[in-house]
């Protein structure tokens, strides 16, 4: 009797060990196929754009992955990214998947929220009409507002100002698809009025500006006047000097501004005689609202105009312009810049 126990025992045993060397092996092999499946470098033609819709699920998100041939062992990637809960952790957002990468530096670039960056270029001396034309063009921001109301544009950014022009920063920015374009202006409104309130706090004594926004226009109207950095607190000198002498700006960009379509890359005689709160030809005083997008530099040279006594300047043709004192020399300067006749 005891033998027979004992045959039967000796047979359990050996069947145990028939049945858990296969399972052992088939153990190993799933952990080393596992181990090549994430260690292993995809190898792509180009870098592929891959869209995670915000909200989507796990399973949704592994489905996009394999749709753009990423993956192909979907249980594998369940296993990696369930480990320290990194499945509930990958952000929506548009992502570019480049060759070489293992399917873990993938999981990481979609937890990390490592979104494709879109940029639009803002620039300086442009006119709010542009900027919104250029936001239209651009497909990867949403459009949320209503560009065929223009006039109540900074109601609809929920904005304080009334008037648009010359209130977002002149810039590069940066941003993701699905940004909305209110976000973006709001982002490039915040810039200037940080910029503006930084200038402000440092600006020179005895200024004629009544506050930031004063000032703001004054640096509009000098970026519109010269392209040149070196000239930039000459012509803001001159123009700071007129209003403290209660002379008219007489000043060429607020014209074209009030012209609007109508200037065709002239000013006539009878255009400075137009009738508008931005001619400065006739209305002493600044005009009411800035009249174009406006960089640092101008904004520091409206904040700190050179001294001296010059009153007037005229275009010498070449980008430069030659600074006067009194009508007289003005007028010889006309003649001999704009006129072209010698002294």
């Amino acid at each position: 009797m005891l033998t027979l126990k004992t045959g039967l025992i000796k047979t359990m045993l050996g069947l145990t060990l028939l049945i858990a060397l296969p399972m052992t092996g088939i153990a190993i092999f799933i952990w080393q196929d596992y181990q090549k499946f994430i260690e292993k470098k995809r190898v792509l033609s180009s870098p592929i754009l891959i869209a995670i819709p915000p909200g989507a699920n796990f399973q949704q998100i592994t489905d996009i992955l394999m749709a753009n041939g990423l993956l192909n062992k979907p249980h594998y990637f369940k296993w990696l990214a369930k480990q320290n809960g990194q499945a509930s952790r990958i952000r929506s957002g548009e992502f570019s998947i480049e060759s070489g990468f293992t399917i873990g530096e993938i999981l990481e670039i979609l937890i990390a929220g490592k979104t494709v960056q879109y940029s639009l270029t803002l620039v300086e001396g442009w006119q709010f009409n542009q900027v919104l034309e250029l936001i239209q063009a651009t497909p990867q921001l949403k459009k949320t507002l209503n560009y065929e109301s223009r006039d109540d544009m900074m109601l609809q950014l929920g904005l304080p100002e009334s008037h648009p022009e010359g209130l977002f920063f002149p810039d590069t920015y940066y941003f993701p698809r699905g940004m909305t374009d209110r976000d973006f202006l709001q982002r490039a409104y915040n810039r200037l009025d940080q910029i503006l309130q930084e200038e402000w706090l440092q600006r020179a004594a005895d200024l004629p500006y009544q506050g930031p926004y004063q000032a703001l226009i004054m640096a509009s109207i000098v970026e519109k006047e010269t392209g040149r950095a070196n000239e930039r607190q000459a012509i803001a000198g001159v123009f700071v000097r007129r209003l403290q002498k209660s002379m008219r700006l007489q000043t060429d960009p607020t014209v074209i501004y009030a012209m609007g379509p109508q200037f065709d890359g002239n000013i006539r005689k009878k255009d400075l005689g137009i009738d508008s709160p931005y001619n400065t030809y006739k209305v002493k005083g600044l005009p009411p609202t800035p009249i174009a997008l406006v960089g640092r530099e101008a904004i520091h040279a409206a904040l700190h105009p050179a001294s001296g006594s010059a009153l007037y300047f005229v275009s010498k043709g070449d980008g430069s312009h030659y600074f006067s004192d009194t009508l007289q020399e003005h007028n010889q300067a006309v003649a001999t810049y704009q006129l072209k006749k010698k002294r």
